[in-house]
């Protein structure tokens, strides 16, 4: 799969973002943060992951968008 330490992956199955911490064979060491804000690490087998691209750019154009909006109100 050609992982490492600060990719970004996903469950096959399902589900959100993972970063990955470590890889150590073929165990995966992901954190990622809850709904809450809490930080879970967990440690999967690399079969069940793949790797995704997250694209950022839309999320700073939402805010600079709502900054420019701040501004003229």
């Amino acid at each position: 799969m050609g992982l490492k330490a600060g990719d970004v992956v996903v469950l096959k199955s399902g589900g959100q973002a993972l970063t990955v911490a470590a890889i150590e064979g073929d165990m995966v060491e992901c954190v990622w943060i809850g709904e809450e804000g809490e930080l879970f690490r967990e440690e999967l087998p690399s079969v069940v992951l793949e790797s995704v691209e997250i694209d950022l750019s839309d999320d700073e154009s939402e805010e600079d968008h709502e900054e420019e909006q701040d501004e003229v109100a």
